[in-house]
């Protein structure tokens, strides 16, 4: 069994208060629980009305990076949304393949240029290998990555840091080189997959767990159990979905590519009655 159906029902929340309920971070700071994913959003008009739209249902947490490349779009769309920036919260990444001091430096001044903020809430390293060589031994460079993210905390011009798709081994390495610890660990997390070793690991130094790509890239979507589930509680198939992961991960960035799917996803949190 993928979910226990049979747990006790929530009364329906409203949606605003679903999509804007925060936890706090090592450092004190609050972080939405719920994030919009850019991944595979294009570059001009589909990021920033995809984006823009997703303001609009009452999304405060947008997820961008370098490697996405529609930081400028994700930028604008924050600026324009008549949204005070203090009750937005930007996240972007560092790309995988910038595994030196000096690139690290020059990267996040790139992504600081395109997303045309004063600040990012968020800036994570992307992930602890390029790419292209998943798995190769880069300790010692992302050690002096670090460095450059606690510099980026202390200017002041990124309010938290963090990793992503960081494992307990690349965290152990990591942890003992840091003046200030990672504050998220974003990692791969859907119903069916387990990283309960990362999880543990994470929660045992107050580094807060975000699952991206709940869906598992639109796969488990027509899982049957999972629809099953969606038709015993007359809901839509993300809902399940995202709820088994806010009962186990501290919060969840779904990505979707097309604006018309992000209501969906809200409304995944919000319609009644849920399985909690």
């Amino acid at each position: 069994m993928l979910l226990n159906p049979c747990r006790s029902l929530t009364t329906p929340r409203s949606t605003i208060s679903v999509l804007t309920e925060t936890l706090k971070l090592s450092n004190g700071n609050p972080i939405p629980r719920i994030g919009f994913g850019t991944w595979l959003l294009k570059e001009g008009d589909e990021c920033y009305n995809a984006v823009a739209q997703a303001l609009r249902l009452g999304y405060r947490h947008i997820d961008t990076a370098r490697a996405y490349n529609n930081e400028a779009s994700v930028g604008r769309a924050v600026r324009d949304s008549g949204i005070a920036r203090e009750e937005t919260y930007v996240t972007s990444t560092l790309p995988a393949e910038a595994k030196d001091f000096d690139k690290a430096l020059e990267e996040f001044e790139t992504t600081m240029n395109e997303v045309g903020l004063d600040y990012l809430d968020l800036y994570l390293i992307h992930a602890p290998w390029p790419w292209d060589e998943v798995g190769k031994d880069c300790r010692e460079e992302n050690r002096q990555i670090w460095k450059a993210m606690e510099q980026f905390l202390a200017s002041g011009r990124v309010k938290a840091i963090g990793v992503s798709n960081f494992d307990p081994d690349d965290l152990d390495s990591l942890l003992p080189a840091c003046m200030a610890k990672p504050m998220v660990n974003q990692i791969h997390w859907f119903i069916g997959l387990d990283p309960s070793d990362t999880v543990a690991k994470c929660a045992a130094h107050e580094i807060v767990v975000e699952a991206y790509s709940p869906f598992a890239h639109g796969l488990i979507m027509n899982h049957p159990e999972i629809a099953h589930i969606a038709v015993r509680y007359n809901v839509s198939a993300p809902q399940p979905c995202i709820r088994y992961l806010l009962q186990r991960a501290q919060w969840c960035c779904p990505r979707r590519p097309r604006p018309r799917t992000s209501s969906r996803t809200r409304n995944s949190t919000s319609r009644s009655p849920l399985p909690t």
